[in-house]
């Protein structure tokens, strides 16, 4: 890595305290306390309610999706007095893949943080289940028509063990299990609705978010981590693709990085792989209408398909892997605990205070008095009180991930001399004395001015 940072400067500056990069006993305590038992519980339940799919009967007590929503409340509700849970409610007009109007209902459990309570990470997975008699698809490659998901098509049982039975699994679990915990930040638990219809629950929820300005700071969806068996025959359990969308620096691609170093770090036998892209081609989940709304969220998923069974009546408990299962809600938990347990970011960029573009970001990094160094800026208004200080990260241009950390200790800003601002991206983030680390806050440059030229 070209970064030539003097030696003595690199080595002083990297002396970080015993608890930088350390193991929190508490994160551990979670990720250990995960139950494969109770996950494969509740992937068996979900199965049993025959159908999930949002047209099925609304009232039956132990069939359809109006049971299973009954169901999940009751099970939030069951784990700690802590959690505050209701049902996000809509009443949606006929439209596209909806034939007829509905009543939709998420099911949300709120964990409230005690330090920070406005900023809030969501944790979610869908909780309903769609199954085609005959699988809509188009022979030449243009969108699917709307008619092809009709009443007439809809299968009676649609078990979605996988489909996303397991996502709703480790929402369940981790709420079980981290509700007997406190955090700094607020973790919201949700299990969305209509997901096979287009992204319905999920979108409705991140619209109000955003309408109502709630601060999310990560969503963490989970999506088909059910299946260690491809339909091609692969097999593997021993890696979970994480997809954000881009650019490369983008609070998504940040948020894609914390959960593969916080996963790793606590269970390492399960690989994290980051996918750059927003989705599998072609397709969606219920995290990208809040990449829509501008908040960070990130997929996580099984490496290997079963397209087969995919929304159809093999969707089922025989055809899951409840370890493989297990093994992804536990790199969850780490990743989540490390989150709602750390300080806040600090920010890198600053409005632009005269001129013609006054009043839009700027990043707070510059050449320094010689133009041959980088200097860094943050600020970090209302810092927790156990804040230890600031690590600043680095990678080439061209690196997937950051390659190098220095600690520089309890300041707000820093200068490395010699080291170049034009093939190296920087990042900064914080500390506290439990060794918690925030999300990074890289340095972008704001968008170029465009050229106003007149001609005569």
């Amino acid at each position: 890595m070209r970064i030539r940072l003097p030696l003595l400067a690199l080595l002083l500056a990297g002396l970080a305290p015993a608890q930088y990069k350390s193991v929190n006993p508490t994160v551990k305590k979670i990720v250990d306390e995960v139950s494969e038992e109770r996950i494969g519980q509740i992937m068996q339940k979900l199965e049993s309610f025959g159908t999930r799919n949002i047209f099925s009967d609304d009232n039956d007590p132990a069939h359809g999706v109006g049971a299973a929503r009954h169901w999940i409340y009751d099970q939030f509700s069951s784990y700690s007095p802590r959690l505050q849970v209701r049902f996000d409610s809509y009443k949606v007009k006929k439209k596209g893949r909806l034939f007829r109007d509905v009543e939709l209902h998420n099911v949300v459990a709120v964990l409230p943080g005690k330090l920070n309570p406005e900023r809030q990470f969501i944790i979610s997975g869908h909780y309903d289940s769609v199954a085609w008699l005959h699988a809509p698809q188009s022979t030449d490659g243009s969108p699917i028509p709307d008619s092809a998901f009709g009443e007439e098509n809809l299968a009676p049982t649609a078990p979605g063990v996988s489909d996303d039975g397991s996502g709703t699994a480790a929402v369940l679990e981790l709420a079980r299990v981290m509700s007997q915990y406190e955090f700094e930040k607020t973790i919201v638990f949700v299990a969305f609705t209509a997901e096979e219809e287009g992204l319905i629950g999920s979108s409705l929820y991140a619209r109000k978010a955003r309408s109502e300005n709630q601060i999310i700071d990560g969503v963490l969806n989970n999506d088909i981590i059910g299946t260690e068996v491809s339909g091609n025959g692969r097999i593997d359990n021993s890696s979970l693709w994480v997809f954000s969308e881009d650019p490369d620096d983008s609070p998504s691609r940040e948020l894609a990085r914390y959960v593969k170093q916080m996963s790793e770090r606590y269970f390492p036998s399960l690989n994290i792989d980051m996918i750059f892209r927003s989705d599998r081609l072609g397709r969606g989940g219920d995290h990208t209408p809040f990449n829509q709304e501008g908040y960070a969220a990130v997929r996580l998923t099984t490496p290997n398909e079963t397209y087969a069974n995919q929304h159809s009546v093999t969707d089922t408990f025989a055809n899951a892997s409840v370890p493989y299962t297990t093994r992804a809600v536990r790199a969850n938990a780490a990743a989540l605990a490390s989150l709602a347990l750390a300080p806040k970011a600090p920010v890198t960029n600053e409005p632009i205070k005269s001129g013609p573009r006054k009043g839009q970001p700027t990043t707070m990094l510059g050449r320094g008095k010689s133009r041959y160094d980088a200097a860094l800026r943050w600020t970090n208004d209302n810092p927790e009180p156990d804040l230890l200080g600031y690590v600043v990260v680095m990678r080439r241009s061209t690196s997937p991930d950051w390659e190098r950390e220095v600690f520089v200790g309890n300041v707000n800003q820093y200068t490395f001399k010699n080291v170049s601002v034009d093939d190296v991206i920087f990042g900064v983030k914080a500390i506290d004395r439990d060794g918690n680390e925030s999300l990074v806050a890289p340095y972008v440059p704001g968008p170029r001015q465009k050229i106003e030229i007149e001609t005569y």
